[in-house]
């Protein structure tokens, strides 16, 4: 038996150690938005974060994921839409939309810890792949989602 802590919520699981996160993740708990896409780490489909960090779960066992804080799309959410899923809406940065499930986890990892990105912090940090070429979008979309929300000084305030 392994515990996991997938969303804020903890499951102990019967699954193999060896077994990658990905399969935990959709085949155990019946999540269904981190997608498989190569199934070797390149692709970034399966992006989650685990303690905060964006990785592949096709490349993390059960048993290395076992313990840590595990969020996933479904979990990104709540309870309401994430930041950077209104930017992507907002610049329509899907077009098949296969990719940006892990696109958006990567990049929540991203503004979490560079509230902030350059250009070049984006280009670091964003290495999934998008077969239909969104890249400048979604390069918008992470601006728009870091653009800090308005706020009223004292000084306006006395007007």
């Amino acid at each position: 038996m392994l515990k996991f802590n997938v969303n804020g919520r903890v499951h102990s699981l019967d699954v193999e150690p060896e077994m990658p996160l990905l399969w935990v993740l959709r085949d155990q708990l019946g999540l269904l938005g981190t997608k498989y896409g190569c199934g070797i780490g390149q692709c970034g489909s399966c992006t989650v974060l685990i303690d905060g960090n964006a990785e592949r779960a096709c490349l993390v066992t059960a048993a290395a994921a076992a313990g840590r804080k595990v969020v996933t799309i479904e979990g990104l959410s709540r309870p309401g839409l994430h930041r950077v899923q209104k930017a992507w809406i907002e610049h329509e940065v899907p077009q098949c939309g296969y990719c940006h499930t892990g696109m958006i986890m990567a990049a929540a990892a991203l503004l979490a810890k560079k509230p902030r990105p350059t250009d070049a912090d984006i280009d670091e940090a964003m290495t999934n792949l998008c077969r239909c070429g969104t890249y400048a979008r979604v390069r918008k979309a992470i601006h728009a989602a870091a653009a800090p929300v308005a706020t009223v000084t004292p000084a306006a305030r006395k007007g």
